[in-house]
């Protein structure tokens, strides 16, 4: 079987993890960036790349600020094949970067969480009353060595803050409870943390399939913590997405996941051609959608409704 040639757009913290996990699955991996890459062949240019590379597939991981644009770009070179690109799909709706592309995705890899895979099963055939999500982790621990000042997490004007930081939360209750209707929110800056963008975010939502949703993320917890609690008719669930395990009325089942499972299953879904599971590039945009909304909400201070249902 010919090896699969792909392309990562982006060398940063996240860029390096995508090269990796898809040369451990056996692929070609080639980067665009303005560094100087000694491990991976390395172009300054994204047509060139493509011209050179012939890519099988292209990861974008590149500033969240350049994600529409460098779609754009790489659909503008002649590039027809699979793209996923690194959550969020975009820092900010654009009707210009922003049109229906069905062969691309979006890099919410915790879909693919062994504990969640479960979690869906379950609730498949019941009613479900309320959901808790939660996602805290200390800003200046992110990523070590680096100043936590100098991230794109730090900057509004690049794409940071916990609304899209952590979207995989909003990604995740989407995927799980059905399409948003209507949504309230508080959030902003609170901390001493020496950022512009939104350190904390509380929401209130209503989705097809839950009348009552409760998400908090933030910038904030120093005990890193990130988990779901959902009450039905018959079962009270907690999915701790640190530890992978899920407890049903005080049962405990616990899934064991190597560190890059769930990129690894995330991108042997793409390299497969067997999408199932994966965000679209409808979904991502739905994502983007609520992130929106949740930000009229929380400067209007009121309800807002969602008048297209775009998930799908």
């Amino acid at each position: 079987m010919k090896q699969k040639s792909v392309l990562v757009v982006g060398y940063g913290s996240i860029g390096a993890r995508h090269a990796e996990v898809l040369s451990v699955l056996g692929c070609r991996v080639a980067i665009v960036s303005q560094q100087k890459i000694e491990r991976y062949p390395s172009y300054s240019l994204i047509a060139q790349a493509i011209d050179t590379e012939s890519p099988d597939y292209i990861v974008i991981a590149n500033a969240t600020i350049l994600h529409g644009r460098t779609l754009m770009d790489i659909r503008s070179a002649g590039y027809e094949g699979d793209v996923l690109v690194e959550k969020p799909l975009v820092s900010q709706l654009d009707s210009k970067a922003i049109t229906t592309d069905l062969n691309s995705y979006v890099g919410y890899n915790l879909r693919f969480h062994p504990t969640l895979q479960r979690l869906k099963q379950l609730i498949g055939a019941e009613t479900v009353l309320s959901v808790q999500a939660y996602v805290g982790q200390y800003l200046p621990d992110w990523r070590p060595g680096r100043d936590y000042r100098d991230s794109y997490s730090a900057s509004s004007a690049d794409g940071g803050g916990v609304l899209r930081d952590l979207s995989h939360e909003l990604d995740l209750v989407l995927w799980l409870f059905g399409d948003w209707i209507r949504v309230a929110a508080n959030g902003g800056h609170y901390s001493k943390l020496e950022i512009d963008s939104d350190d904390l975010q509380s929401v209130l939502l209503v989705t097809r399939d839950c009348p009552n949703l409760c998400i908090q993320m933030n910038y904030l917890d120093r005990n890193t913590r990130r988990f779901l609690i959902i009450n039905t008719d018959e079962h009270t669930i907690h999915a701790d997405l640190i530890s992978g395990a899920l407890k049903i009325d005080g049962i405990i089942e616990n899934y064991s996941f190597e560190h890059n499972q769930t990129y690894k299953n995330m991108h042997e879904s793409v390299l497969s051609k067997k999408p199932v599971g994966l965000c679209s590039f409808a979904d991502g945009v739905a994502v983007m959608s609520l992130i929106h909304a949740i930000e009229d909400a929380t400067e209007q201070q009121k309800w807002i409704r969602n008048s297209i249902q775009i998930h799908g």
